[in-house]
């Protein structure tokens, strides 16, 4: 039987940690989702990450609490659509980011 999440993100602890600390501090966090959002549009281009997010968001915004930013909701919008083996990726890479700038400070084991 296969485990059902009751959010996106569930699925992934690395992909909580990512969506929490968004959460947390999305003033702070604001540079590393402009890099996560340029990494991207080198792949693709900004036009069509661009016309694929106006597909993928919702029509009525304002209810999460990323909705107020727009950088921040484009941003886990993509993340929340795009397969599970990128949101991995983008979420180790997210997580590197921001323990080489010091954002998060890792624990000694």
């Amino acid at each position: 039987m296969s485990r059902t999440y009751k959010r996106w993100y569930d699925h992934d602890p690395l992909l909580m940690q990512v969506i929490e600390l968004l959460k947390s501090y999305p003033n702070e966090l604001r540079v590393q989702a402009e890099y996560f959002l340029k990494k991207v549009e080198e792949q693709v281009s900004k036009e069509a990450l661009d016309r694929f997010y106006e597909m993928v968001k919702p029509k009525i915004l304002g209810n999460r609490w990323y909705d107020s930013d727009p950088l921040l909701s484009k941003t886990v919008e993509l993340l929340r659509v795009v397969p599970q083996d990128i949101q991995k990726m983008a979420a180790n890479n997210f997580i590197t980011a921001l323990k080489e700038s010091g954002v998060i400070i890792e624990k000694n084991a």
